[in-house]
């Protein structure tokens, strides 16, 4: 048996993640634990708040599900959902962490972090998925950001719909 496949979530942070971004975040880590997934995120507030602790209303939920990479120094920095903290003082350069170390990564809404998550996970050529409504995911959502890969971003419009094409992908 393989190990379980991690989703790294991107999204907005406290500041900047609508109520809505927050809402299917939220319903977004409950499916991906129910579907046997792990959670990787920046470890803060807004969408990474909302998909930890959306993991944690999965009745199969396990402690070390949900994995936060902070950006400072300070474990206690990051939400009460995160299971396992890195905390690694290296500020936004923790998103090439948090996007290579997913197996695909889905981004919720977000801001100029999202922004730079997305440019990494493009350049690595992870699957990137798209929630279509809201931030840069939605901005961006079903394009090609340039000729480096002959994919786009694939969008999505509900929670069930990224599990879905998460499923099929792995």
């Amino acid at each position: 048996m393989g190990r379980r496949k991690i989703i790294s979530i991107i999204g907005g942070s406290a500041q900047t993640a609508l109520d809505e971004d927050r809402a299917i975040a939220l319903t977004i880590g409950k499916l991906l634990i129910d579907n046997g997934y792990r959670i990787l995120c920046g470890g803060y507030g807004g969408v990474m708040e909302a998909v930890c602790k959306g993991a944690r209303s999965s009745n199969k939920y396990k402690e070390g599900d949900t994995i936060g990479v902070i950006a400072s120094l300070e474990s206690n920095d990051a939400n009460e959902f995160c299971d396992i903290v890195i905390a690694t003082g290296i500020h936004y350069a923790r998103n090439q962490i948090i996007t290579a170390s997913g197996d695909a990564i889905a981004a919720i809404g977000g801001g100029s972090g999202t922004l730079s998550e997305i440019a990494f996970a493009w350049q690595l050529g992870k699957p990137l998925f798209s929630y279509k409504k809201t931030g840069w995911s939605g901005k961006l959502s079903e394009m090609q950001l340039d000729n480096k890969r002959s994919d786009t971003i694939i969008g999505y419009d509900t929670a069930q719909q990224l599990i879905e094409k998460l499923n099929t992908l792995f």
